[in-house]
């Protein structure tokens, strides 16, 4: 790793803090960590007994040397919001980003996106080359953020990842996930931590031919595309994936909807990652771009 490239994954997490209006440092005291546990329960509001975070354990994986972080207000010192991640087997060089979450009074600030570039920079000094993280696919704002405001890559969707989680996000629902890689020192990563994201357009794709493979009718509920076996929609080269504006709403209102939902995405897109095809980009109005052209990175 060159000294330009690290100086440079410094300068934009400085930046993004910056913007951010906070100060984002690792944290290691049991204060420090305490404050943390009770930031995730707070965002979360898991089943008393159960927290978000275990404080002992928490305490274990900053010891032996994994990321944990905090970005304080940096006008009234506030925890805004944290990340912890630990490293996986060493001869990927990989970091699982494991939770990561913001409170009410830091959100719309851009303050996970400045937690997360001090995640890249803090991976980077140590050779560490992919940072990996779950997030829920249904979730719109979480899927534009990872894929285009972060420039990871999703590489494998997970049914019922955690299995039924009962907090106020998850709503005591199956928990499918999709697992992103984060090349950290790709052109994507590099630009899109620059403040240089790369949105995808579903008109723009549309116009080239990309068909509709899932989307929702009138009344909210999922409607498929063509069949995806043996059917046209394998043999177009890209794919439009749908998700409703706001799945956690409807999770709360109308969960036999929202279990529609999980149900038609798992059977889209679970099938076509593990056939080859990726996710190359997201549209902010709710829809993946999925290529069938397996040799496109």
């Amino acid at each position: 790793m060159t000294l330009d490239v690290l100086a440079d994954a410094d300068e934009v997490a400085a930046r993004a803090a910056k913007a951010a209006g906070v100060v984002v440092r690792e944290l290691e005291s049991l204060a420090e960590l305490e404050a943390m546990t009770a930031l995730f329960d707070e965002i979360w509001e898991p089943d008393a007994g159960n927290p978000s975070m275990r404080l002992d354990l928490l305490r274990a994986m900053t010891k032996a040397g994994n990321y944990a972080s905090g970005a304080y207000d940096a006008a009234s010192g506030a925890l805004l919001g944290a990340c912890v991640g630990f490293f996986g087997p060493p001869a990927r060089a990989e970091l699982h980003s494991h939770i990561a979450g913001v409170v009410p009074a830091g959100l719309g600030r851009s303050v996970g996106f400045a937690l997360k570039v001090h995640q890249r920079a803090w991976c980077l000094r140590r050779d560490v080359r992919v940072i990996a993280w779950t997030y829920d696919p249904l979730i719109r704002r979480n899927a534009y953020f990872n894929l285009v405001k972060l420039g990871a890559r999703p590489v494998e969707y997970l049914r019922n990842f955690y299995g039924v989680m009962d907090d106020v996000i998850n709503g005591g629902t199956e928990t499918d996930r999709m697992l992103v890689h984060w090349d950290l020192r790709s052109v994507a990563a590099s630009d899109a931590s620059a403040g240089k994201p790369r949105p995808a357009s579903f008109a723009g794709e549309r116009a080239r031919g990309a068909v509709v493979a899932l989307s929702g009718d009138g009344d909210g509920l999922p409607v498929p595309g063509l069949p995806l076996a043996g059917g046209p929609l394998t043999r177009a080269p890209r794919l439009l994936v749908g998700v409703p504006a706001d799945i956690e709403a409807i999770r709360l209102s109308e969960p036999a909807r929202a279990a529609a939902w999980r149900a038609a995405l798992r059977d889209v897109l679970s099938p076509l990652l593990t056939d080859g095809a990726h996710v190359t980009g997201f549209d902010r109005s709710g829809w993946y771009v999925v290529s069938m052209e397996r040799e496109e990175r």
